[in-house]
């Protein structure tokens, strides 16, 4: 369950150096944000930050630029990033916003984002609200609109039918499948290289498979394919 109203929180991110204020103001200058020019990955709903964290950690040739629409899931994050500089440790290559996902396009410029992360999405789980969830047709359409021409979606989540969802989604929205897995944690070449979010520690350790995709808009149509085993690689 998201926190959503701890006091002081709003306050607290407007006054917070790791936040981009005003991320419309700097579409098509995202690396000017940073000390280096460099690729600009970016996650959707980042939740308190680990993940991205981490990867900013393992991989400083890339900037990160965590989203998350909650003021008080942000602030959690914020006060992590702030213990981590307290012990020594800088993330030069790690910046925040609190957006509406659905503003993607009016913040970033077409080409200025290779990669996009979408771990443990909010399901939406209501058929009313599919155009919700962060890999409908719609939000698609709207990531197009900021990747590269090769860029891609990394999508995971430990929910089923949420992820089938988003395999229609991909399929229905002409996407390239590159490669997708039911079983994340039992895919020996899958994993080499993941970094897990802390739902991802949390449902594997109950026993929740763990799925995941990669996509990117089609260069060329592609026919679907069906899955008949766990995994699928195109």
């Amino acid at each position: 369950m998201r926190l959503r109203n701890i006091p002081g929180a709003k306050d607290a991110i407007l006054e917070n150096r790791y936040v981009v204020q005003e991320p419309k103001t700097q579409k098509g200058k995202w690396n000017q944000c940073f000390l280096k020019e460099q690729p600009v990955h970016i996650e959707v709903g980042m939740g308190k930050g680990r993940f991205l964290m981490d990867m900013a950690r393992l991989h400083p040739d890339i900037n990160y630029v965590g989203i998350e629409m909650y003021d008080s899931v942000l602030l959690r994050a914020l006060q992590k990033r702030e213990e981590l500089e307290e012990a020594g440790e800088k993330l030069d290559n790690l910046l925040f916003m609190r957006v509406d996902a659905r503003e993607l396009p009016d913040i970033f410029e077409k080409g200025e984002v290779q990669k996009i992360y979408l771990n443990f999405s909010d399901p939406w789980p209501k058929a009313r609200h599919a155009k919700r969830r962060l890999t409908s047709r719609e939000f698609l359409a709207r990531y197009e609109k900021i990747l590269i021409s090769e860029g891609v979606v990394e999508f995971k989540t430990d929910n089923r039918e949420l992820f089938e969802f988003s395999l229609e989604e991909v399929k229905e929205k002409d996407w390239e499948l590159l490669v997708y897995t039911f079983d994340l944690h039992h895919q020996e070449d899958m994993m080499e290289g993941n970094v897990m979010t802390e739902y991802e520690e949390k449902f594997s350790s109950m026993g929740n498979p763990i799925c995941k995709l990669i996509s990117r808009q089609s260069l060329r149509r592609t026919p679907y394919v069906p899955v008949y085993n766990n995994t699928h690689i195109i």
